[in-house]
Order: structure tokens, then sequence, then C-alpha cells
């Protein structure tokens, strides 16, 4: 049923598009001899425009999972105190990007730093397509500021790991039981009745890759380890595939000695900017950026997966 009404949603886009395209060449013929008419024509042309790039970046999702929700996990990286602060901001920065979006988050597990910021946090976002656009923001994200956590001021430079994995259904989660070890712990941060009182927070590790999941949200303790081992085998479908593209980079986002290769900086001092290393987009308002406005590194990293890297001069 989702795949039909996605189906259903593509062919009535395209023909309400067919139809305004029609409008438009009705207006194109008035234009010539009406000013007000050619201001209109103009409008709609450019709203046409607009509309059509936003579809033709949905067109390059034909990932085996691009239509599914994902889990998006963030990881504060070297930098202390200041990464544990940058893992944060960019909690903020994914959950106003799905706001702008209309994507449905829940934050699966959350665990807070000793003074500031966030040690890690795995986010829940629901929608058609979620993986698909998000996946390109997997790898590792730079800050260059001024520190605030330093009575100097002194510039830092911290790391977070973002990773983006897809939501899949319960019926394709199958693992050997005698490859998991389970470990259990009560849940940190903020709570309803259920959550802290209780050992209902699962950790799970994939014994032979060392891969790890947890989950702390559910309200017991079976829930939250079917939450794991879903995210956990998301995890496992990542390796298979870099594996099988023999993609070294890709197999090193999950190694710490590897987060020096970031995807994108963000530099709030001494200059302001926000740049893609993969895509080379750039911005000048990384305030705004932080407040999820990714629409343009979203889609410069989908184009790059279909044109490939630009030939360098």
């Amino acid at each position: 049923m989702q795949r039909l009404s996605s189906l259903e949603e593509q062919v009535g886009f395209w023909q309400r598009f067919e139809h305004d395209l029609g409008d438009l060449r009705e207006l194109l013929e008035l234009s010539a001899q009406d000013d007000a008419t050619t201001r209109e024509l103009s409008e709609n042309l450019d709203r046409l425009e607009r509309t059509f790039t936003e579809h033709e970046s949905k067109a390059l999702l034909s990932g085996e999972h691009d239509a599914r929700s994902a889990h998006l996990t963030i990881q504060a990286g070297a930098g202390g105190t200041d990464a544990q602060d940058w893992a944060e901001m960019l909690e903020r920065m994914f959950l106003r990007f799905a706001e702008r979006r209309g994507w449905p988050t829940e934050i699966e597990e959350r665990s807070s730093g000793e003074e500031a910021g966030i040690k890690s946090v795995t986010i829940r976002v629901e929608g058609p397509y979620v993986y698909g656009y998000l996946r390109g923001e997997s790898g590792v994200h730079r800050l260059v500021r001024q520190s605030p956590f330093n009575a100097k001021s002194l510039r830092q430079t911290s790391f977070a790991r973002v990773e983006v994995l897809p939501d899949l259904p319960d019926k394709d989660v199958e693992l050997d039981e005698k490859e998991l070890r389970i470990d259990t712990y009560r849940a940190s941060g903020a709570g309803g009745q259920h959550v802290n009182k209780t050992d209902s927070a699962v950790r799970v590790t994939h014994r032979p890759t060392g891969l790890v999941a947890q989950a702390q949200n559910e309200r017991s303790q079976a829930q939250n380890k079917a939450a794991a081992t879903k995210i956990l085998y998301g995890k496992l479908l990542a390796l298979a595939e870099a594996q099988h593209k023999a993609d070294l980079r890709k197999l090193e986002k999950g190694d710490t000695a590897a987060w020096g290769h970031q995807i994108r900086s963000y530099v709030l001092h001494p200059y302001k900017q926000v740049k893609d290393l993969r895509t080379n987009v750039e911005r000048k308002d990384p305030d705004t950026v932080l407040d999820g406005d990714l629409d343009d590194f979203v889609e410069a990293e989908l184009r790059l997966k279909r044109d490939g890297p630009e030939p360098r001069s």
C-alpha cells in the first residue's frame, strides 16, 4: 500500500505539472499584449522550475532502501566538551531539517555529556524517501569556532560522526542470536514513567564485526532489544554494501582513526563558511545552515551520485 501510494503521488504530480504547463502556454500567447500577464507568466514559470527541481532530486533516489524512513546517529568525536556540544548542535540541525520537510522524528537513544552537549543520539526520522535524502549526510562533520568552554575563547576544532541507516521492516531483520551480546543498563536523560527506573535500555553488539547499536526509548526491555537489533541489522547491511563495492573510505567512517576525513566543514571563526568537501558546495551563512537549511548540500550530493565528481581544473 505504501508503494501504491507513492506511485499514485508521482503520477498525480506529473499530471498536474502537465496541466500547469498548458496554462503557461496560454499565458505566453497573451503576454505580448499585456504587461500584467507577462509578470504572471514569469512568476508561474519560476514556481514550476522550483517544483521541477525538487522532483528531479526525488527521481535520483533509486537505491534499494532509498524510499524508507531512517535512523540517524550522531556521535561526538575528538574535541572533548566542545565536540559534545557540537554533536548537540548537529542534533538540532537535523531535527530542524526534518521539521522543515514535515518528517516526524523520535529520539531512540540519547547520552548526555558530562559538562554540556551529548555523547551520542539516535533519531528515527519517518517519511517517504527519508533515507535516500539523508544517506549522504553520513560521515565526519568538522566545526571550527572560538570555544565557549575556554576562558580565553581560543579557536577550537571539533568533530562529530553522523551515521544514517535505513529503517527496515521487522520481517527483514534476522540475526543469529549466538553472534549477539546483549547488555542492559539504566536509561540516561529525561524520561517518563518507565524510563530511568529499571534496566530497560539495551545495547546489542555483533561479535564478529564489533558493530554496536542501542535503544532506550521504548517502554520495555524487549521492545528496546527489538529496536536496537533493527538498527544493528541496518549497520550490517551498510557494511556488506561497502565491502561489496570495495570502498575502503566507507568502511573507515566507523573508525575513530579516520575521523580526520571529514565530509563537511563548518567554520564560525575567523570567517563564516560551510563547505562540503565532496561537492564543493559553499555557503556563507552557517547560522542558517545550522538552523536546518540543508537543501543545497543534500541535492548536490544526490547529483554527485548520478553524475560523478566534476573534473578538477
